[in-house]
């Protein structure tokens, strides 16, 4: 079991989680170490499960994925959670990724895709497909609106999110952390940006790290959204 990630099931559907588990359990880099019918299960399930990644439902009686996620990411903040649902909605997937989400899988997915996405999440190199990035600025902006509105929108929603921090959050970034950020918040994997930029991949993880300490980020999912809050990536 040494290097595995531990994976904790989360759906109040028996045949769900079951699903899940075979798709998880068809990977051999995954094992499998608990499940959960609710959110309130599942947060009682943390400190013996101890999980690294967990497939969480959106909506299940009680506390649903999404107040589940929110709880769990304050209580272990080094946890993945990927949540699952049958719907695209941008509203569901922007509240999903406030709630501290690093990933978002729809249910109709091949398993292949499944186990390449959730083996991305675990390895912190999952982007966010130029779809989902659009969709989280429009969520800013509101549907209707026109590219440069949805920008000034997202530029907007950027300062009044500094204001509350107490003060801009941006700490000075080298040239290349810029290139960088750009990079990994228009949807390129690690390995990408460093052929894009002509560096090894070492480097690019090196600079990523230092982006998010410098950034006060968790990871590359709000990296992605505070380039688009700051209007760095527009339309």
């Amino acid at each position: 079991m040494e290097g595995k990630w531990r994976v904790l099931l989360v759906d109040d559907h028996r045949h769900a989680r079951q699903g899940m588990r075979e798709i998880v359990e068809g990977c051999p880099d995954f094992l499998v170490v608990g499940e959960a019918a609710s959110g309130e299960e599942a947060i009682g399930l943390m400190p013996d499960a101890c999980p690294d990644l967990i497939l969480m439902d959106i909506h299940m009686p009680g506390m649903g994925g999404l107040e589940a996620s929110k709880t769990i990411k304050e209580a272990y903040p080094a946890v993945r959670i990927v949540i699952v649902t049958v719907s695209d909605e941008p509203a569901h997937l922007f509240e999903a990724l406030k709630k501290g989400a690093q990933g978002y899988l729809l249910e109709n997915l091949n398993p292949s895709a499944w186990r390449e996405y959730l083996r991305a999440v675990a390895s912190d190199d999952a982007p966010l497909s130029a779809d989902i990035a659009l969709s989280i600025l429009r969520e800013f902006a509101g549907r209707g609106s026109s590219g440069a509105a949805a920008a000034g929108d997202a530029r907007s929603q950027g300062k009044r999110f500094e204001a509350e921090r107490g003060g801009p959050m941006r700490e000075e970034l080298t040239p290349r952390e810029k290139e960088i950020l750009l990079e990994v918040a228009r949807g390129l994997t690690n390995r990408d940006v460093a052929a894009a930029l002509g560096v090894s991949e070492h480097t690019v993880k090196n600079h990523l790290k230092n982006i998010l300490q410098k950034l006060h980020l968790g990871n590359r999912v709000q990296l992605t959204r505070y380039a688009y809050e700051q209007g760095i990536v527009d339309t």
